[in-house]
């Protein structure tokens, strides 16, 4: 049970993970809990690929929080990760929730990182740091999208803040910096903002080149030219970004691309986590 400290301060959560691969397979070595972040036991749906599912027991980020995610893939090791289900970030009462992840995939390591959504109720106040770091050598895929308000409810963001950076370092050098600050409704219907969508999301894969960008955007071309989304490539880091009303739009675009930067980057087929046909 949460003590009134805890109450006041909100919940302070630390989850370390480290991966490494050992006889042919990646193993979890290392994992460090601290307050409620947790790791579902590993799946092995394919070869020696190790899925994790990343918990939050809770259920939601309320004022005062602050969670902190640092996950790290050694050498010859792969690694994917996910979320059972979207993270919440409710209403706050003057304080502000804080979520920081830190990536680091050393030469020759995979990570695969595609978390279901983050949900910022009306009214809530986050900030959100995400840091990914690949050695030269090293592979990822991942994304992160975020709504803002409820749509299915007709539930606008109306008040509230959300500050949101990811930034992508590749062998120590800063490539890219992607952000997003909402202050209620003040970017919501600009042309340089959400333009009207409840969603945004991004896609990042690197190393890349322009064969893959082309590829991409010929997937776009033929089956998403209706959609607000676009891709560009930055010193090997190649960005995939969209607006949406709703998950299962973003995710309809979302899957397929990474699919295809799959078979193009790691010479896998597509094993979707089980959790996300549940």
């Amino acid at each position: 049970m949460q003590s009134a400290v805890q109450a006041e301060r909100g919940w302070q959560a630390r989850l370390e993970l480290g991966y490494e691969s050992r006889g042919g397979k990646t193993r979890l070595v290392h994992r460090s809990m601290h307050g409620p972040l947790a790791v579902q036991r590993p799946f092995y749906p394919q070869g020696g690929i190790c899925h994790s599912y990343l918990l939050h027991p809770p259920g939601g980020v309320v004022g005062g929080d602050e969670l902190e995610i640092d996950v790290r893939v050694g050498g010859g090791a792969h690694a994917l990760l996910t979320t059972p289900g979207a993270t919440k970030f409710y209403r706050c009462a003057g304080l502000t929730a804080h979520q920081c992840q830190h990536f680091w995939v050393e030469d020759g390591g995979i990570l695969e990182w595609l978390p279901q959504e983050n949900i910022f109720f009306p009214g809530a106040s986050s900030r959100l740091r995400s840091r990914i770091d690949v050695a030269a050598g090293g592979r990822f895929i991942g994304w992160e999208f975020q709504c803002l308000g409820r749509p299915a409810n007709n539930e606008t963001f109306s008040f509230g803040n959300v500050d949101s950076r990811c930034e992508l370092r590749l062998n120590g050098k800063r490539v890219l910096i992607d952000q997003l600050q909402v202050q209620g409704l003040d970017q919501f219907g600009a042309a340089a903002g959400m333009r009207g969508h409840a969603m945004a999301a991004s896609l990042y894969a690197l190393p890349a080149t322009e064969a893959v960008l082309g590829r991409v955007q010929s997937l776009i071309d033929e089956r998403f030219a209706e959609h607000a989304i676009g891709a560009t490539l930055v010193d090997s880091v190649l960005a995939v970004r969209m607006l949406g009303q709703n998950t299962e739009d973003i995710q309809a675009v979302l899957i397929p691309l990474w699919e295809l930067l799959r078979r193009e980057l790691l010479k896998l087929e597509p094993c979707p986590p089980r959790i996300w046909s549940t």
